[in-house]
């Protein structure tokens, strides 16, 4: 009978480990089901023109850079936000200034395996610290996957897209750095927060 009682409560105890653990790794990876494209809000903000005030997630309609792609494609950065995760978060918009449809070239992605696997992306961005000369480029998922912009569609002539890149954030007395990204221009832009 004692071996019986033993048996049982171990089971229960192995039951109720394992439905913990389940219970943390769903809500560990969870992430509110925003799969990391939260930033794609600021789409609205560029649209705008100025009507309405943009949250502090948005950041401004102000252009911080431009910088012209291959194909007609131009990309528009409006926010270089630094937030309190030690992170910064590059938003703006894709816009296909030429006469046909336009895809973003592959090579955006860069040449990083882990990254090219899950499609593409704007994993190939980076931002460089000329001051402390170091280079950042775009953080990853637990997966691999960037934390960009991704699948991103074929681009009608005249229309845009919203996009957003993350990155480590640079010591904060580093507020200006040079943004890259394969197959466009490069810029300098302001890190705010």
């Amino acid at each position: 009978m004692n071996i019986r009682f033993t048996t049982k409560a171990r089971r229960r105890m192995v039951a109720l480990t394992v439905a913990a653990g389940l219970a943390l790794g769903v809500a560990g990876c969870g992430g509110g089901g925003d799969d990391g494209k939260k930033p794609k809000t600021s789409a609205s903000a560029s649209k705008d023109k100025g009507g309405s005030k943009p949250s502090t997630q948005e950041g401004t309609d102000e252009l911080l850079a431009e910088l012209k792609g291959e194909d007609g494609l131009i990309l528009r950065i409006t926010s270089a936000q630094r937030d309190s995760g030690g992170f910064v978060t590059v938003t703006g918009e894709l816009k296909n200034d030429g006469d046909e449809p336009a895809r973003v070239s592959a090579r955006t992605s860069g040449d990083e395996t882990e990254i090219i696997r899950h499609g593409t992306s704007l994993g190939g961005a980076t931002l460089v610290d000329s001051a402390s000369k170091k280079r950042y480029y775009v953080l990853r998922d637990t997966d691999g996957r960037p934390l960009t912009t991704t699948s991103m569609p074929r681009i009608k002539a005249g229309d845009s897209i919203p996009v957003f890149m993350q990155f480590p954030s640079p010591p904060t007395s580093t507020s200006e750095v040079t943004f890259q990204l394969p197959t466009f221009a490069a810029a300098t832009i302001q890190i705010s927060g």
